[in-house]
């Protein structure tokens, strides 16, 4: 046997890839095209050599700087384009690389013409903006002028009387009523100011006036009828054309420090109406000429960023990569002669040569003297873990890896989570109605694959995007158990032949009462249809999912003791194998088998068996005979032998183990024998960069109550980890009686009406209550159940998960948020 498992070929994803701690002499001429080229390979994590030191004592901290500065005049132009409308171009112009002085003295001068540009088109616009409100002034203003000089002043003594009277208002007689008793001829003492103010703020600019000046003033307001563009945030704001007649210096001069206050704009109105129309025309002639001049720089601008948007891509990810260099330039170390560069790293054992290929390619192109050293270091802390992965197994990857990342060379649950994950889904989401709708899903986002990999999802789109593989095993799984479950829509269909059963008279009035008769052979495949609406359906398919559930439960957690056995095989732990697995396959299966073998028997015989009680009286009354519940010979003396096995293998796995640990030790450190034992117990706890220590110290007790809790916590676990595979039951009757509601409840009885209106909601009404309740909420549900049942039941059985992940330096890895 062991032959034999020696033999077999290395499982794709059952191990982590081999890794080995590496150093590198990297001379300083050839450093950044090696980094470089390590980074276009993208198979080696480097360790920070420099940890100790903050970012800003660290070698090349200003060449970082000059990155992070060209990053930000690259996002400046970026948002530029962006408010401009403009696109930046989806195939770059490729261009022969540039060196990074270039560059930067490239963007310096960019920004500084951008900066310019939009300096002198903000001017312009303020000063096209302040003729533009002129204008509006003078044709608005103009018409209260003439309005004041020809109307009565009566009718405007009363609307100020109405609004703004005060009966404890005690002086002398308003600017009005003065106004009022003068002749018209001699008006010297009433003055005016226009402006134009935001609409937003001319009811609180009126109020404020009024105040100031105690009601001695008169305000008239029009809307100005356009939107005009602020300058600073490129909206466009409503104004509103004010005239405010007031009389005196003090009066003037309130006014003006409120239309300051108020960011109001003043402009002087002449009373002359001929020198109204001349200052008009000329204001019109500069509009004119500024829309002329502005349209002209807004289409030198656009085209300054166009030719920037070219480039702007393949700039974004040089600078990119440059802060990357840089960044990993840091965490190497100078050596004593301060003429080459010592970094460390690690890399996987099958990339070696690949590494080694790419440093001899620096040294040539960089026209080095002297050559890369590359030599295997030994490594006293766990290596990283490194699954080399594809876009179909990447998603279960992440599942698995969602709990824990797996510990260097232990195995790699995925393997089996990508059958199992998606069939324990299906188990309690069959039916092939709604697997078709998943598969068309799933579908969809396959064929779209190479579109949607290039575009910015949104959260939830890209995490449906990411596990679209898992989505298709999950919808064809949960078409195949909805054919054993014989629902489409939670409707039966004859799909494998006739039904087994038929009614006892041709009128078929028992059928529901009395039952049906067998007249034929088993159906095929799956539930017989007939089963459907039978009085003992309930019954029947609780008790097949129930027991399918335990079969399930159990064959999976055996599967977990089993991987156990092959990681404690694979790290020499003969401990493990003795005290540990043996001990916890024959507890289980003393118990749990042996419910699974009886649910077998049971099936197979046909028997009238009572399991319940042969398992209650297996632990109260071993002894006592089992009468009608036996279900073949020789069933009690087994339990008597299983029931002590279980009683056995308890203690066996408790107690000796820390005592054998305890023996070792003492021999190890007394000089009798030599090396490291490989158990997990007696290896430490490894954390990431940290080196590992070996205590001399043997806490034995430390140790026992470590084994206790495992011991403790494996026995209890197996009762409960059986009963939370009874979930797949509750879950799959769950939808099916969802299902069977919704097509009976609200399409059958909708169907039931002789009126269109009430069959289209009623069909509109189930299509929702499928998409939304039993497509969406049910798909999680049963989602998240299976991930339980593989992080908890399945995987804690043999999977630590406490290692940390691989991360090489590379540029393909490099996202927009490393800016």
């Amino acid at each position: 046997m062991e032959k034999f498992l020696d033999n077999l070929p290395p499982m794709d994803l059952m191990r982590s890839e081999k890794m080995t701690l590496v150093q590198l002499i990297i001379p300083v001429e050839s450093a950044h095209r090696a980094i470089s080229y390590l980074g276009e390979l993208g198979l080696i994590q480097f360790r920070d050599l420099n940890a100790e030191k903050s970012p800003f004592q660290r070698t090349f901290v200003n060449q970082v700087k000059r990155c992070g500065e060209m990053s930000r005049k690259l996002r400046f132009f970026k948002d530029q384009i962006s408010k401009a409308g403009l696109l930046s171009s989806v195939h770059p112009v490729v261009e022969p690389d540039v060196e990074l002085e270039e560059l930067e003295t490239q963007l310096a001068e960019h920004e500084h013409e951008l900066i310019e540009m939009n300096s002198n088109s903000e001017k312009l616009r303020q000063t096209y903006n302040e003729l533009l409100e002129f204008r509006m002034v003078l044709q608005k203003a103009g018409g209260f002028l003439v309005s004041s000089n020809n109307h009565a002043v009566a009718e405007e003594r009363e609307l100020s009387e109405n609004v703004y009277s005060n009966d404890n208002y005690v002086e002398t007689a308003s600017l009005l009523e003065q106004v009022s008793e003068m002749r018209p001829t001699d008006q010297s003492g009433l003055r005016f100011i226009s402006g134009i103010i935001c609409t937003s703020k001319a009811v609180r600019f009126e109020r404020m006036l009024f105040r100031a000046t105690r009601g001695n003033m008169l305000f008239n307001q029009a809307p100005a009828g356009e939107e005009i563009m602020d300058p600073v945030s490129s909206e466009m704001v409503d104004k509103t054309v004010f005239v405010v007649f007031f009389s005196g210096e003090q009066a003037r001069t309130k006014i003006l420090k409120i239309c300051e206050a108020f960011g109001a704009n003043c402009y002087p109105v002449p009373e002359d109406i001929s020198k109204q129309r001349q200052i008009t025309r000329e204001v019109l002639s500069r509009l004119s000429e500024l829309e002329t001049t502005l349209d002209a720089g807004i289409r030198h601008r656009n085209k300054a960023l166009t030719s920037i948007g070219y480039h702007l891509t393949q700039w974004m990810s040089m600078v990119r990569r440059e802060k990357a260099v840089y960044d990993t330039l840091n965490m190497l170390n100078f050596d004593v002669t301060k003429k080459c560069l010592v970094g460390e790293g690690w890399c996987p054992v099958f990339a070696k040569a690949q590494v080694q290929e790419a440093l001899q390619r620096a040294t040539f192109d960089s026209n080095s003297q002297v050559g890369i050293i590359f030599h295997v270091m030994d490594a006293v802390e766990s290596p990283p873990t490194y699954f080399r992965t594809n876009r179909f197994t990447n998603a279960y990857q992440e599942i698995v890896d969602a709990y824990g990342v797996a510990r260097y060379q232990e195995a790699n649950p995925a393997v089996y989570t990508v059958i199992t994950f998606p069939f324990l889904f299906a188990v309690m989401f069959g039916d092939w109605g709604h697997g078709i709708c998943l598969l068309l899903g799933a579908l969809v986002l396959i064929a779209r694959e190479s579109r949607l990999s290039t575009q910015k999802l949104g959260s939830f789109m890209e995490m449906l995007f990411g596990g679209r593989y898992v989505l298709l095993l999950m919808s064809l799984f949960s078409i195949y158990c909805g054919l054993i479950y014989n629902e489409f829509f939670s409707v039966p269909f004859h799909i494998f032949g006739a039904s087994a059963y038929k009614c006892r008279d041709p009128s078929c009035r028992d059928a529901n009462t009395i039952g049906l008769i067998k007249y034929s052979d088993p159906y095929p495949f799956g539930v017989d249809p007939s089963w459907r609406g039978s009085r003992s359906e309930l019954p029947f398919l609780n008790s097949l999912k129930m027991k399918m559930s335990i079969l399930l439960g159990v064959a999976q957690m055996n599967l977990g003791i089993i991987l156990s056995y092959f990681n404690a095989r694979f790290f020499s732990s003969s401990l493990d194998i003795r005290y540990q697995f043996v001990p916890q396959m024959i507890f289980l299966n003393s118990l749990f088998g042996y419910l699974s073998l009886l649910i077998i028997i049971k099936w197979c015989t046909g028997s009238q068996a009572d399991l319940y009680h042969v398992m209650i009286y297996m632990f109260l009354s071993p002894t006592d005979e089992l009468g009608e519940n036996e279900l073949f010979w020789g069933q009690r003396p087994l339990q008597i032998v299983l029931l002590l096995l279980a009683l056995v293998a308890v203690p066996w796995m408790l107690f000796p183990k820390p005592f054998i640990l305890k023996k070792l030790h003492s021999e190890r450190f007394q000089g009798r024998t030599y090396g490291i034992l490989g158990t997990s117990e007696f290896d430490l706890d490894v954390e990431p960069d940290s080196a590992r220590q070996h205590h001399e110290e043997f806490n034995f007790s430390e140790v026992f109550v470590h084994q206790m809790i495992h011991s403790i916590e494996f026995v209890l676990g197996a009762v409960s980890n059986t009963a939370s595979y009874l979930r797949l039951w509750a879950l799959s009757l769950a939808h099916s009686e969802l299902s069977t509601v919704f097509y009976e409840k609200v399409l059958l009885l909708a169907w039931g009406y002789d009126n269109i209106v009430v069959r289209l909601i009623g069909l509109a009404v189930f299509a929702f209550a499928t998409a939304f309740i039993l497509l969406m909420m049910e798909t999680l549900s049963a989602f998240l159940h299976a991930l339980r049942l593989h992080w908890v039941e399945f995987q804690n059985k043999f999977y630590h998960g406490d290692g940390y992940k691989f991360k090489p330096f590379s540029f393909a890895l490099i996202t927009e948020d490393d800016d």
